[in-house]
């Protein structure tokens, strides 16, 4: 994949940055890599409740992540939020998995938003816990208030388009240009679909836009033509 094909931009207050195919965002002025509800462990969770589902969902996350982050080669990480499925995931989490934690965390400052998944993140899985983040005229958080500035995750917005005379499903960026949701990034992370009355709270109107991830590129579609 050209770089061409594999990023796009997304600006938010006047701050352009990189919207990658992954579902990560990432400002090249402050080295800052940005990824939104990892929901580390969400398959052993469903397996608790007699739920079973293959127990592969955080090493795809983590490795994922990993890839990424060498793409980047970021500073600094911000997960925002719902980071782990439930309250106990981070100890369900096998030593391998810790390790590859451990490894993208060496050298950079790695930041974990609460979430309402997980509103108390232990204090020894290393980086550091905050409720949100003000960096320049940007604000970090988990759940989307409208604010100008603000990015959000929470909502997991997808985009419903016909192409071709087909219908297509996909994770997206929304934003209207103040402000953006991010896509979930976790491998087991469904969506909600962005003409969903929760993004009309947000952004008052359709005058957004979906950064819709598709196979090896990025298409940016207006709101009011998703379904």
């Amino acid at each position: 994949m050209t770089l061409a094909r594999t990023y796009s931009t997304v600006t938010v207050a006047g701050v352009t940055l990189v919207a990658d195919l992954s579902g990560a965002l990432f400002w090249e002025e402050e080295r800052l890599l940005v990824v939104s509800d990892l929901h580390l462990e969400k398959g052993s969770s469903f397996a608790t409740r007699g739920v079973l589902l293959p127990p592969y969902d955080t090493a795809a996350t983590l490795s994922r992540l990993a890839a990424v982050v060498a793409r980047h080669d970021p500073r600094s990480v911000i997960a925002l939020g719902d980071s782990f499925h439930d309250r106990d995931a981070h100890g369900r989490l096998a030593a391998d998995d810790r390790e590859t934690l451990a490894a993208l965390q060496s050298r950079r400052d790695w930041i974990w938003i609460v979430g309402n998944h997980d509103p108390e993140l232990p204090r020894d899985l290393g980086g550091t816990v905050a409720s949100d983040v003000a960096i320049g005229p940007l604000v970090f958080r988990h759940e989307p208030t409208g604010a100008v500035g603000e990015i959000a995750g929470h909502l997991h917005p997808k985009a419903r388009v016909s192409r071709r005379g087909r219908s297509v499903e996909r994770r997206c960026f929304a934003s209207d240009g103040e402000r953006a949701v991010m896509p979930s990034f976790g491998a087991y992370t469904g969506g909600l679909s962005i003409r969903d009355l929760a993004f009309a709270a947000i952004f008052k109107s359709l005058e957004f836009t979906a950064h819709v991830l598709g196979d090896n590129r990025m298409h940016a579609i207006a709101a009011a033509r998703c379904y």
